[in-house]
């Protein structure tokens, strides 16, 4: 299972990477080549979603599933670190599928608003909006 941890890191990191290019100021002769290929990939990054879903039915599957240690005595020493490890990997897995969906979240509303400048610069633009030229 830890190739699909490795996948969603990295998705969650493109993501960031592509809202911290979208917002960075001074690339804007770049921001329509970025806006173009963001939204391009907008599609495919939703597959995120039901990813995370899945992923976040396997923590709760291995949380349902794991051998409980009432008391110290009951579990070796072991065994009560192995749960503990296995609790904080839980926990840290459930960040990353947070931060996956939040990211996702945000490149979305971010480049629509991007969108939204653009289209409001364009029209802002003098001589233009009379010509009808787009």
């Amino acid at each position: 299972m830890a190739l699909e941890w490795v996948v969603l890191g990295y998705a969650a990191a493109a993501e960031a990477i592509m809202i911290l290019l979208l917002t960075l100021p001074g690339l804007d002769p770049l921001r329509k080549g970025l806006i173009s290929v963001i939204k391009a990939l907008l599609k495919p990054f939703l597959s995120v979603i039901p990813f995370c879903l899945f992923l976040l039915l396997d923590i709760y599957w291995k949380y349902e599933m794991r051998p409980s240690c009432v008391s110290l005595n009951a579990c070796t020493h072991a065994e009560h670190l192995r749960h503990h490890k296995s609790i904080m990997k839980s926990q840290r897995n459930g960040i990353l599928i947070a931060s996956a969906l939040l990211f996702y979240w945000l490149l979305y509303s971010v480049t629509k608003l991007v969108v939204r400048v653009e289209e409001l610069k364009y029209q802002a633009e003098p001589g233009k909006q009379n010509l009808g030229l787009r």
